[in-house]
């Protein structure tokens, strides 16, 4: 007759213990957090790049207005005050 094949029993672990899964979940957590908070971030950076890229047409407007109006000055933008350049208006 032939020989009884003994089956064989893997001893290796399927899971890491309870405190080994927590010690990851405690690295992992906080790292997942900050590269949300990182997404957020750049998100309002770019919503900011296009407001001040919108702001900047604004002002070349009136930049342009004010040439036409005064020629080449300096408007200082706390008193208004404008200063005439002199080698520009010669």
């Amino acid at each position: 007759m032939g020989k009884k094949k003994e089956k064989v029993v893997d001893l290796k672990p399927t899971s890491v213990t309870e405190e080994q899964l927590k010690n990851i979940q405690d690295i992992v957590s906080p790292i997942n957090n900050a590269q949300m908070e990182l997404g957020r971030i750049e998100c309002r950076k770019h919503a900011l790049c296009h407001d001040v890229a919108t702001l900047q047409e604004k002002l070349q407007v009136i930049q342009k207005e004010l040439e036409e109006q005064y020629g080449t000055v300096n408007v200082n933008i706390q008193t208004g005050e404008i200063n005439y350049d002199v080698e520009a208006n010669s």
